[in-house]
């Protein structure tokens, strides 16, 4: 019971006047809402960042089908193509020319030995078995030409498109000498694009195929669901990640584009609390404030996950007891608790 002051009592001051006087052998209460504790569940989530890519069954490097000159270059990096679209234009050298004609040459000069073993095989001047060889040089003369034609040794050669795709490098400038076997350019097909990501080991035991991800672009945007495609099982020596790839639609994202990935691995229970009634103390450790009989109980607790506005903790919770969810900063155990007309609890 509260004492009044000898002033107060000398004067004849009404108690109901002195309601904000602090005493000294009274404890200060808090007003506080309180709310009940429940269980409950939020989703386990690992959060990552990537950026879309192509797997290697979705790029294509063009290469140099002979030795040539660049004549002309049509496409930049980030260009999308159609099919067949002209990509650069190739001269053969000299070499190759070179080459060509004297394919030509030979094939002419085995089409000619073919006639005369004929004729003389037909005068028995010559046996089948000559005849036989004849043909078979013949044979390796036009395959020879045939693959130089195709290689484009006869003349200026449009390398092109075999897909819809995206442009990702040119490694090659017009005038550039190229032997065969140089890479040109890269193409990426659309249709194969992901977000290419890489996980620490220790989350990454957690993460398996098929778990769903939600997707936010790194700069702002709208956020779009994608699934886990592939998770590796050996630590790239390069990033010290494991590595991962989250299956997107391919017309949602831009190649290129980077996303932080929050990966779902399933479910957390536990009491689940409002974020804001989660306090840290001075040495850092996470607590929440129980009310028992409206009095304040400090309790320890260990966060397990985390949504926007809740948390899921455990730690030596009374279910019976109502949860300080507003004022409890300004409370130590044992505090007296003032509960907000609003809200429900002991």
């Amino acid at each position: 019971m509260k004492r009044l002051p000898l002033f107060a009592l000398a004067l004849g001051i009404a108690p109901s006047l002195l309601g904000g006087v602090a005493f000294a052998d009274d404890t200060p209460s808090v007003a506080a809402k309180l709310a009940p504790l429940t269980r409950g569940a939020l989703p386990e989530l690992i959060t990552t960042y990537g950026q879309v890519g192509s797997n290697s069954s979705g790029r294509l490097a063009l290469m140099a089908p002979v030795q040539a000159s660049v004549t002309n270059v049509f496409v930049r990096p980030g260009q999308p193509v159609k099919k067949g679209e002209k990509l650069v234009e190739l001269t053969p050298s000299p070499g190759s020319l070179s080459a060509y004609e004297q394919a030509q040459s030979a094939l002419n000069v085995a089409i000619d030995n073919v006639k005369r073993t004929r004729a003389m095989v037909a005068s028995h001047l010559a046996t089948q078995q000559t005849l036989l060889q004849a043909e078979q040089a013949q044979a390796d003369a036009e395959a020879n030409l045939k693959a130089l034609n195709a290689q484009g040794a006869r003349g200026a050669r449009d390398i092109t498109a075999p897909f819809d795709g995206i442009v990702t490098q040119v490694q090659v400038t017009p005038g550039d000498i190229v032997s065969e076997g140089s890479a040109l350019a890269q193409l990426v097909q659309p249709t194969g694009l992901m977000v290419i990501a890489g996980l620490v080991p220790s989350d990454a035991r957690n993460v398996k195929v098929g778990d769903p991800v939600k997707l936010l672009p790194i700069g702002g945007g709208e956020t779009i669901q994608g699934t886990v495609s592939f998770r590796g099982s050996f630590v790239d020596a390069s990033s010290g990640l494991v590595p991962v790839d989250i299956d997107v639609n391919p017309s949602s994202v831009i190649l290129g584009e980077m996303f932080r990935a929050d990966i779902d691995v399933g479910n957390v229970s536990g009491y689940v609390v409002p974020h804001h009634a989660v306090l840290v103390d001075n040495n850092g450790a996470p607590y929440v404030v129980q009310s028992n009989k409206l009095v304040a109980k400090i309790v320890s607790v260990k966060i397990l996950a985390s949504s926007a506005d809740h948390d899921v903790v455990s730690g030596k919770l009374n279910p019976a007891d109502p949860l300080v969810v507003e004022g409890a900063y300004q409370m130590v155990d044992g505090t007296p608790i003032v509960n907000s007309a609003n809200s429900k609890g002991n």
